[in-house]
């Protein structure tokens, strides 16, 4: 069981008169949460962590009692699984399957749908206005995955007008990982396992044998007059020291590590290195890993009529580097390979992304070493390429 030090008696439960400022830390009890969802209801579409269909999944919540109170995950690699803890942490897991990207950048999106009527050919935006979203849940990792997607689809002058509409008004409550999965590797990548910005609310669970309760830090002003709406007290000395204990044990408790030290020029060095036909000897190019990845923002195109062709609409689906369809030329894939597509997927995800973006495209959240069907592991693939850089296969890969 968790320990976190008791609170300070004297301190007093207030509902404050004016809003609490962004320097402030807080804390709330489990009914306080319960008033902070029902809080965000009144404006935004509320989305949070509940359990369904085995695994912890994000979908739109209403109260308290739907999130995942008392379940833990183990994770590793090609494993999931849900178990029972011995306490009632509601935010006592890593990360799941689901990332927000699917809300913000949705797996299937209509972007226009075109008409032929007397008047002839008219083209329409997708209808309806995009709901605000509230996230509830959202850890550090998932906090630098967001921000990768905002530099990719509003971080220049071609901004992608639909998730721009989705992301602008999104109201984020982030949690400080308590628990650090099998497959997490954030530490390496200085993305977690602690919130520092981002968020306009952070929670840190504090439960010890007896209080239950969350730790606020205020990220932005819309957060702070949220918390003002509240009941919390002020955060004590011990609520910090507490806090501090919490991440440094998850910080420490890493399922995995990845070393970044000079990676962009060893991947982007190593074009024919044998460990590519390795690992495509095991990989189905599945394209899950590109599925789970909260970063990965490929798509397609499809055009589809209606059979008596006086409707038309423009959708557009997330696609993966794994497709041999992905890099399709006029005649034939760029990337026939499973070797050339895995390397392709890594290198970029690892090293080319740097140069598109300033930043790496890993977050180092595990998802894709989780669901991955053969348990493939981007950090024993890296660790593998580092620890042998001279070893080359003979001949030129195609792709490169």
């Amino acid at each position: 069981m968790r320990e976190a030090a008791m609170p300070d008696e004297t301190a007093s439960v207030q509902t404050a008169t004016a809003p609490p400022s962004k320097a402030m830390k807080a804390v709330i009890s489990c009914d306080a949460l319960q008033a902070l969802i029902a809080a965000l209801a009144a404006d935004y579409l509320v989305l949070g962590p509940t359990v369904r269909d085995g695994a912890i999944v994000y979908e739109e919540i209403s109260d308290l009692s739907q999130l995942p109170a008392g379940w833990k995950d183990k994770q590793d690699a090609g494993k999931y699984r849900l178990e029972r803890r011995e306490d009632d942490a509601i935010f006592g897991f890593a990360v799941g399957p689901h990332s927000w990207k699917r809300f913000l950048h949705p797996p299937v999106e209509t972007l226009w749908t075109g008409r032929r009527d007397n008047d002839g050919f008219s083209i329409a935006p997708a209808a309806g206005e995009p709901r605000k979203f509230a996230f509830i849940g959202v850890r550090s990792c998932e906090l630098h995955a967001i921000a990768i997607q905002d530099k990719v689809f509003i971080g220049s002058p071609y901004a992608d007008v639909g998730y721009r509409a989705r992301r602008q008004d999104a109201f984020i409550v982030a949690v400080n990982c308590a628990e650090a999965g099998g497959t997490c590797f954030c530490a390496s990548m200085e993305t977690g396992p602690e919130a520092k910005n981002g968020f306009d609310l952070v929670l840190t669970e504090l439960l010890g044998e007896a209080r239950h309760d969350f730790l606020v830090d205020v990220g932005s002003d819309a957060g702070a007059a949220l918390l003002g709406r509240l009941p919390h007290r002020s955060a004590s000395d011990a609520d910090v020291a507490a806090k501090a204990a919490i991440i440094a044990q998850t910080r420490a408790r890493m399922g995995r590590a990845l070393e970044t030290d000079g990676i962009k020029e060893l991947l982007q060095s190593s074009p024919n290195h044998q460990r590519w036909d390795d690992v495509a000897a095991r990989c189905l190019t599945c394209g899950n890993c590109t599925m789970v990845c909260p970063t990965c923002f490929c798509t397609t195109v499809e055009d589809h009529s209606d059979l008596t062709g006086n409707t038309a609409e423009r959708v557009r689906k997330w696609d993966s580097c794994f497709t041999l369809d992905f890099s399709y030329i006029h005649g034939g894939s760029v990337r026939e390979t499973g070797s050339s597509r895995y390397r392709q997927w890594i290198t970029h995800k690892l090293a080319n992304w740097i140069d598109q973006f300033g930043t790496s495209g890993c977050v180092g959240c595990g998802r894709c070493i989780t669901w991955c069907p053969l348990g493939i592991d981007i950090t024993e693939e890296a660790a593998a390429i580092r620890a042998n850089p001279m070893t080359a296969a003979g001949g030129q890969h195609e792709g490169t």
